[in-house]
């Protein structure tokens, strides 16, 4: 699995909007229409629409 990244303050603001704590989340993968964020402590992979 790829290494996840901290986040921007605007990405923070984005995974905020869908009710996630973004203290908790890394973004793994950012595709054009989706991007793939993964949990910090268990490591469970997401999915949320990109703005």
């Amino acid at each position: 699995m790829k290494q996840g990244h901290n986040l921007t303050r605007q990405q923070k603001i984005h995974i905020a909007s869908f009710r996630l704590n973004p203290d908790n989340w890394l973004i793994s993968k950012k595709l054009a229409d989706e991007w793939l964020i993964i949990h910090r402590l268990t490591g469970r992979p997401r999915t949320i629409p990109a703005p």
